[in-house]
């Protein structure tokens, strides 16, 4: 019997690749049979990225997103694909009575700007072809819960939701897909981020509020990505996928 969830064949571009849930994801595309292209701002931690992955035939693609000359060039470069997961993007605690404009402009330009302009350069140069897989990391903050101090950061993953409905409609006739994924507190280098502000008791408090007791590992999320970025998912678009330990349910 055929395997609805092999990526054989297929070519999917990765953001966010030098680590944590990126990382995860292009190593288990590769693992799947992929060709990845992996894109993120430092080379060193790629090419670790790449030095896990099985398979070959995989580009590393290095340079900040955040840069339109940067997207014009990774546009130029890449060949035809069968699918994108936008994983790029930073965390940020700002309580909203000290909120400033300028750290508000960052975080959006990392985690909404860059990727959605990326995605509109792609679609202009028919870069993504039919029958492809487009998939958002967003979080359950700012759709299905928050902190206190996640304000501006649950607004970027709240948008990245928003937009992907519109998009999955525009982009149905060509049966080409868009979901977003939603993890819960993930294992990644965001978390030791969060950890400068929380102290380890404070993590602990919260990994017990999960039902499962524990954070998710990037592999938890990288699964789901196979998922939607494989023909297992071909009736799926415009989906919100939670993977949140149980934590919601609370």
């Amino acid at each position: 019997m055929e395997n609805p969830f092999s990526l054989e064949g297929k070519c999917i571009l990765v953001t966010g690749a030098s680590s944590g849930i990126g990382r995860g994801i292009a190593v288990a595309c590769a693992k799947m049979g992929a060709k990845v292209l992996l894109s993120g701002r430092n080379e060193a931690r790629l090419q670790e990225t790449l030095s896990l992955m099985s398979g070959d035939g995989h580009t590393v693609l290095c340079g900040d997103l955040n840069s339109e000359e940067t997207r014009k060039e990774v546009v130029e470069k890449i060949p035809d694909l069968n699918g994108v997961v936008y994983c790029a993007g930073i965390s940020q605690i700002q309580m909203a009575k000290r909120m400033e404009q300028s750290s508000l402009e960052g975080i959006f330009q990392t985690n909404v700007f860059s990727p959605l302009m990326l995605n509109t350069l792609l679609l202009k140069k028919k870069k993504i072809k039919k029958d492809s897989s487009i998939i958002f990391i967003s979080s359950i903050s700012g759709v299905y819960r928050s902190q206190i101090g996640e304000g501006g950061y649950g607004a970027t993953k709240a948008a990245l939701t928003g937009y992907v409905k519109s998009l999955a409609l525009e982009l149905a006739a060509q049966g080409i897909r868009v979901n977003t994924i939603h993890p819960g507190v993930v294992e990644t280098p965001l978390l030791e981020v969060s950890n400068g502000t929380f102290g380890e008791e404070e993590l602990e408090a919260l990994r017990q509020k999960y039902p499962l007791k524990r954070f998710g590992k990037p592999e938890d999320i990288a699964h789901c990505a196979v998922y939607l970025l494989s023909d297992a998912s071909s009736w799926m678009t415009g989906s919100n996928l939670l993977i949140d330990g149980g934590f919601t349910l609370k």
